[in-house]
């Protein structure tokens, strides 16, 4: 979602006389700053919606109850809903239901957990759940790479691992929920981290491509980067990319998941395989 508040030529709060006989006042500027504020998720106070999936109760009810001690400990509050196959989740998502984190295992009966991965980023959609694969095995990392998960664990799992999940998992959400700020013309853009899935050299313009959304402002985008978020790194000297939107990597491109390929330079390639592998 992109929002903007426009501002007029001349100092805010006295009354500018601009063409067609538009007034601003401060007074009109803190009613759009209140509708936009109204409009913005703020993480810091939020319930969290958590999901478990697996086949196994024990594990279900044994990840549950480390999922509410760490909610205890941090003082977060969370909401913790628990289903036995992928079907059912599924079901929930298509009528309305909203996950923050979702604990899933690969190994389910029938849909699998890369199934309902796909079901997720894919058919939902949704690009800002935090997606934790769970499985007795640890030979997965290739095939989850399109489904952009968050983690992978390996059964038996810790306290320690819940807790390190969560932890990031959380940072991430606050970090997507948190604005990028430009200007063009007159008007002051503001979109959520989260939506933007890469930025491009284009002239003495930047352009953003975002998820519903492309805007342009003046800027070099050298000194971009600098500004950004550690998820938002450069891979050639026209394009900085968001690694959350990442669902294909080979040495000398990356395709996101809005299908686009962009390329990767000589000069990059190292650095692009190290924070594309970071966890994080």
């Amino acid at each position: 979602m992109l929002f903007f508040i426009s501002f007029p030529t001349g100092h805010i709060g006295t009354r500018v006389r601009l063409p067609f006989s538009v007034s601003y006042t401060l007074e009109l500027l803190e009613i759009q700053v209140a509708l936009f504020k109204k409009n913005i998720n703020i993480m810091g106070d939020s319930m969290y919606n958590v999901g478990i999936c697996d086949d196994g109760k024990n594990i279900c009810a044994s990840l549950e109850e480390m999922v509410l001690q760490y909610a205890e400990k941090s003082k977060r509050k969370m909401d913790i809903q628990v289903w036995y196959t992928g079907e059912e989740l599924c079901r929930y998502l298509e009528q309305g239901g909203h996950l923050d984190i979702l604990f899933l295992d690969i190994e389910l009966i029938k849909l699998t957990g890369i199934e309902v991965g796909n079901f997720i980023r894919n058919k939902m959609e949704n690009r800002g759940m935090q997606i934790i694969y769970i499985s007795g095995e640890s030979s997965y990392a290739q095939k989850l790479f399109k489904t952009q998960p968050m983690d992978f664990l390996v059964k038996p799992i810790t306290m320690q691992q819940i807790e390190d999940t969560l932890e990031l998992a959380i940072k991430l959400l606050e970090k997507n929920a948190e604005r990028f700020e430009f200007q063009n013309g007159r008007d002051y853009y503001y979109i959520s981290y989260g939506e933007i899935i890469y930025f491009e050299s284009v002239g003495r313009k930047i352009k953003i491509v975002a998820v519903d959304a492309e805007k342009e402002f003046y800027g070099a985008i050298r000194e971009l980067e600098k500004k950004l978020p550690k998820e938002f790194f450069t891979i050639h000297q026209s394009y900085v990319i968001n690694k959350t939107h990442v669902v294909r990597y080979t040495y000398e491109t990356v395709e996101m998941d809005n299908n686009t390929i962009l390329s990767i330079s000589k000069a990059y390639r190292k650095q692009v395989r190290e924070r594309l592998l970071l966890r994080g």
